[in-house]
């Protein structure tokens, strides 16, 4: 198996040092087998579809699992963490119908996430905000990728809730099993998605104007853009490498 990005060249299908390791997105041109290509319709803005692959079908897989994307039932799906994933979340989430909550450890992206289309705001630093919508959500997308605890996500899901873990966290989750026990909560997780599922969210995005807000960057701003994004990402956009302009 030989991945798009960070993988040796294992085929012989690839030309140039075979001791190098591929480089994905990094890369100006790649050739691959065409049932791996997605089909972009003719209107899609290029600049905004690279992350809409990424962004976009991140969170667009475990609504489709979950059951939100078949149009058959509303429901109400919180989104935790207000950055590039979860923005793009909203905006699915919304766009396919349910009742969304935004969920953040302050207050300071609540503008950010009802422009988006939140219909509700939690900050998780204020209990009375957190009660309003207690045992309320049937999914939460938790884009967070900073470790944290997960408890108070729990108790926001109603019964048979599951709480999607989306965000890379490299330490142990942080949670009692009796959040879990009485309502049959779960947790879960999901990263990226398959093929069939990637065209159904690139049709479904592009049909609907649906895009990751991006700022274009050239190489020489990748440490620029690595601190930010450490320090919390607040202005909640996709940063796209230009590659001819990075040469």
């Amino acid at each position: 198996r030989t991945h798009t990005y960070n993988s040796k060249k294992t085929h012989g299908h690839i030309g140039g040092n075979q001791e190098t390791q591929n480089f994905g997105g990094y890369s100006k041109s790649e050739v691959v087998h065409e049932r791996f290509i997605v089909t972009l319709p003719d209107n899609t803005p290029l600049a905004k579809a690279a992350p809409l692959v990424c962004a976009g079908i991140t969170m667009w897989d475990p609504l489709r699992h979950w059951g939100a994307t078949k149009g058959d039932k509303k429901m109400k799906i919180g989104v935790a963490g207000i950055g590039g994933l979860g923005t793009m979340g909203i905006k699915i989430a919304a766009a396919l119908g349910h009742e969304v909550v935004a969920i953040s450890r302050n207050d300071k992206k609540k503008d950010i996430a009802e422009e988006k289309g939140a219909h509700h705001y939690i900050d998780m630093s204020d209990t009375t905000s957190i009660n309003e919508h207690n045992d309320s959500m049937d999914l939460i997308l938790n884009t967070v990728c900073a470790p944290h605890s997960v408890s108070k996500y729990l108790g926001l899901l109603r019964t048979n809730g599951t709480l999607v873990q989306l965000g890379a966290v490299a330490t142990p989750l942080d949670f009692v099993n009796f959040s879990l026990l009485p309502q049959r909560k779960s947790i879960a997780g999901s990263m990226v998605g398959g093929l069939k599922s990637l065209q159904e969210c690139v049709d479904f995005c592009v049909e609907k104007e649906i895009y990751p807000d991006i700022e274009i960057i050239d190489s020489g701003k990748v440490d620029e853009v690595y601190v930010k994004l450490a320090e919390g990402n607040s202005s909640a956009v996709r940063y796209v490498l230009d590659i001819d302009a990075s040469l």
